[in-house]
C-alpha cells in the first residue's frame, strides 16, 4: 500500500477552545508529528524568568532570545519539552508563566528565533506535522497544507481551562482569557489571526471528539486531493 502523502496541518486560535486536545489526538490518530508552539514560548518565558531577564524590558528579553537551546519532543502521545537539557513540562504551566508569556511572546527577537525553529521541525518531518499555536496559518507556516482555526465563546473556553485548573474561578479565568485574546491579537508582531484560507470551527457546542473528527475528515479530504 502506497504510504499517505505527508501534510502540513496549522491549528490556530485563542486559548480555551481545545486546540492542544485537538492537535495531539489529530495527529496520534493520523500518524503524524506534533508540535505545540505555545509550549516553546512558554519556555523561553520560563528560561526568562528563572535567569532574572528583566519581563519589563523588551530590550533585554530581546538580548537574550538567542541563549536557552529549546528541544520539543513531537510525539503526539509523549510530547515533551526541554530547555538546555531540564525537562520543563511542569515549570512552564505555572501561573507566573502564564502572566508572563504574551510580554516575553510580543518581543520581535523572540519571535523569530521561535518561528524559526517551528519551520525546522515542520520541514524535518517526515509523515507530516500538526501545529498548533496562534500565527502559524498566518506567519509560521503560511503555505501549510491545511489550516484550522478553532473558536468558542469566552464563557465556554474559561468553564473548559478552569476545569483544566482545577477548581479555579470561572470568572476570573475568563477576564484572564480575554486580557490575554486582546495582547495576542493587538501585538505588532504575528498577532493571533485567522488566515484568508483556514476552515474556521466554532467548538462552543461541540464535545472534543466531535471537534477531532472534524479535524481527522478535513485532513483525509486534504490528503486525498494532494
Amino acid at each position: 500500500m502506497e504510504s499517505a502523502p505527508a501534510v502540513i496541518v496549522a491549528i490556530d486560535g485563542p486559548s480555551g477552545t481545545g486546540k492542544s486536545s485537538t492537535s495531539k489526538a489529530v495527529a496520534a490518530q493520523l500518524g503524524l508529528s506534533y508540535l505545540d508552539t505555545g509550549a516553546q514560548y512558554r519556555a523561553i518565558t520560563w528560561w526568562m524568568v528563572t535567569n532574572g531577564i528583566d519581563i519589563a524590558d523588551p530590550s533585554a528579553i530581546a538580548a537574550a532570545a538567542g541563549k536557552p537551546e529549546i528541544i520539543s519532543g513531537t510525539d503526539p502521545n509523549a510530547p515533551t519539552i526541554s530547555v538546555d537539557g531540564t525537562d520543563v513540562a511542569v515549570p512552564i504551566r505555572t501561573q507566573e508563566v502564564t502572566s508572563k508569556v504574551s510580554a516575553v511572546s510580543a518581543v520581535p527577537e523572540v519571535r523569530a528565533r521561535i518561528t524559526e525553529l517551528q519551520r525546522s521541525y515542520a520541514a524535518s518531518a517526515e509523515k507530516g506535522i500538526v501545529v498548533e499555536g496562534r500565527d502559524i496559518g498566518t506567519t509560521v507556516l503560511p503555505d501549510a497544507d491545511l489550516k484550522v482555526f478553532l473558536t468558542a465563546s469566552p464563557e465556554a473556553r474559561a468553564a473548559r481551562r478552569s476545569g483544566e485548573l482545577k477548581g479555579s474561578d470561572v470568572h476570573a479565568t475568563r477576564e484572564a482569557l480575554i486580557k490575554r485574546d486582546a495582547a495576542d491579537s493587538s501585538r505588532k508582531t504575528s498577532p493571533l489571526a485567522k488566515a484568508d484560507d483556514a476552515v474556521e470551527v466554532d467548538t462552543t457546542e461541540l464535545t472534543l471528539q466531535q471537534v477531532i473528527e472534524c479535524v481527522v475528515t478535513l485532513v483525509e479530504e486534504k490528503r486525498a486531493g494532494k
